[in-house]
């Protein structure tokens, strides 16, 4: 159990009863996450399909998702920003696979898509100056021992254990190498310090519940000058290829995608986006993003059982919410048992109909995780939250 989170907790009097509200929506899972509020396949009737993409309608619209993501989220006007192949994974393949190897690599981790950057890294890059700042779910490594001579591959939020960098006071501006950030569960919910960012990327199933296959990625001027003057000593499969001749693909950043996107996933990406701007743009996604998380950490002070997968108040996400079970006759259970018995849980809630897909993810310690981005509803999130005492109380007790 963590210091202070559970230290005045009391047992529950009795058993809890079965809830009788049940969330309007049911969709908690981490991604593809819950589609926007008032989500309809209607929305989906101006896509450009049968179009193709480098139609001029095609063209405009993938342009339209660039230049709103960069306006929603406050890029800085002179970082390119583009959409790219593969989802998350393949726009921090590119980078990885793009910049890395003019100077040293520190690689951070904490959870599984961190630890698989490690691997490309170690196993396929095969660097030969790289070292490795690990830490166990619900930590964070020493970031003050990071070494910013050296480029730094991290995730800002671990969408696999819950656990968030708190800011980024920690990256100085006048680092030598470059930092790249997977932030694909951070976007549209946690405030980036984008000066301190060099190269981002991101998903649109991802923060805003869009549909899956394509990624973005934000380069700083640094970032540029990098692609422009290193080449790696490495081939490059046509879909990583951000230069030509020396020079920066810029087409790339205007709509003119290296794959053929789908013209579906582009109309959904805009339909999300101009949600975000409707309710308010990045200031009230972040509210309501904040605003789900805090009514778990107020069900998690109040309960016996349950408790952050992430140990320091200041690095739990609001997106990736990631839950342990702390009950003693849990603990005394052997590992394939306490994974078991949280299966169980999480089952019974979907078969109830109140949440699905909830489980933790498989990597990670038994447990559970929920999103808690802003597409979710604070009541719906409130609804489920006693479900899962009753839920937990079902399956102890057997």
């Amino acid at each position: 159990m963590s210091s202070g989170t559970n230290s005045t907790k009391q047992p529950p009097a009795k058993p809890p009863t079965k809830p009788i509200q049940r969330p309007a929506r049911t969709c908690f899972s981490s991604g593809p996450c819950a589609k926007r509020p008032g989500w309809t396949p209607q929305v989906l009737a101006d896509a450009a399909v049968g179009r193709s993409h480098r139609s001029t309608s095609g063209r405009a619209k993938l342009g339209e998702v660039i230049d709103k993501s960069r306006e929603i989220l406050g890029i800085p006007s002179d970082y390119r920003v583009g959409i790219v192949p593969a989802s998350d994974t393949g726009a921090v393949e590119m980078a990885l696979w793009s910049m890395l190897g003019a100077r040293g690599v520190d690689l951070l981790a904490w959870e599984s898509f961190g630890s698989e950057w490690v691997k490309d890294v170690a196993e396929q890059l095969k660097l030969d100056r790289f070292r490795t700042l690990i830490a166990d779910y619900g930590d964070l490594p020493d970031l003050e021992t990071v070494d910013f001579d050296n480029d730094v591959v991290f995730t800002w939020n671990g969408t696999t254990s819950g656990v968030r960098v708190p800011d980024g006071d920690w990256i100085p501006d006048d680092r030598a190498g470059l930092t790249i950030c997977d932030a694909t569960s951070a976007v549209f919910a946690m405030e980036l310090p984008w000066h301190k960012l060099d190269c981002a990327t991101w998903s649109w199933q991802k923060a805003l519940g869009g549909e899956g296959g394509h990624g973005m990625l934000a380069l700083s001027p640094r970032a540029v000058e990098r692609l422009e003057s290193y080449t790696p000593a490495r081939p490059l499969p046509k879909i990583f290829r951000l230069t030509k001749a020396g020079k920066l693909i810029e087409g790339i950043f205007k709509g003119d995608t290296i794959n053929t996107p789908s013209l579906l996933c582009v109309e959904d990406a805009i339909d999300s986006l101009n949600w975000a701007k409707s309710v308010g743009g990045l200031a009230e996604t972040i509210r309501r993003s904040e605003a789900n998380l805090a009514r778990v950490a107020d069900w998690v002070r109040a309960s016996d059982w349950i408790d952050f997968l992430a140990r320091t108040p200041e690095t739990r996400s609001c997106t990736s919410i990631c839950l342990r079970i702390v009950d003693p006759g849990f603990a005394s259970l052997a590992d394939d048992e306490q994974a078991a018995a949280a299966k169980r849980v999480v089952s019974l809630l979907a078969d109830e109909g109140v949440a699905l897909d909830v489980g933790s993810y498989r990597d990670a310690p038994p447990g559970f995780r929920v999103w808690g981005g802003a597409t979710v509803e604070l009541d719906d999130m409130a609804a489920l939250l006693p479900w899962f005492d009753w839920a937990y109380a079902e399956v102890s007790s057997r």
